[in-house]
């Protein structure tokens, strides 16, 4: 299963959210153990950098945490036809529509995001962490992995 991890669960991760910290996890674990292929878009890792960056102040803990963050996740490449794309969609938020663009591309079958409603109305489900973590278990009965963990 192929599956567009978006800028804000990984960003729950990376900077310790507590509120969203522990669902988001776990839907960077199933990529980490490869029950699932996790991407982020190329276009977020600049933004992930930046936000960890001005967060923790330290260009090398940054640096680190994408490092390690890159042995986990894949990267689904941005190209001029997903930002024309993006463009054409002419959505509201425009980083929604170049990771939906990117989604498409790599053919996903999800997007995981706490944003849903900037995907609405598409022909790639977007789902909440927990909504996620749901379906996953009933295709694939991963609570037991998930929970030895």
């Amino acid at each position: 299963m192929t599956v567009l991890i978006d800028t804000n669960v990984i960003l729950d991760v990376l900077l310790r959210r507590e509120q969203f910290l522990e669902k988001s996890s776990l839907v960077m674990l199933l990529s980490e153990k490869n029950i699932i292929d996790g991407y982020v878009t190329a276009s977020a890792i600049t933004d992930i950098f930046f936000i960890t960056n001005a967060t923790y102040k330290n260009k090398q803990k940054s640096m680190g945490l994408l490092k390690d963050l890159l042995k986990t996740i894949n990267i689904a490449t941005v190209t001029g036809e997903e930002i024309y794309r993006a463009i054409n969609l002419n959505w509201n938020d425009f980083e929604d529509a170049v990771q939906y663009s990117a989604g498409e591309r790599i053919q996903a079958d999800y997007i995981v995001t706490r944003d849903v409603r900037g995907y609405a109305n598409n022909t790639i489900p977007a789902l909440q962490p927990a909504d996620f973590l749901t379906i996953i278990d009933e295709r694939s009965g991963v609570a037991d992995v998930l929970a030895q963990t």
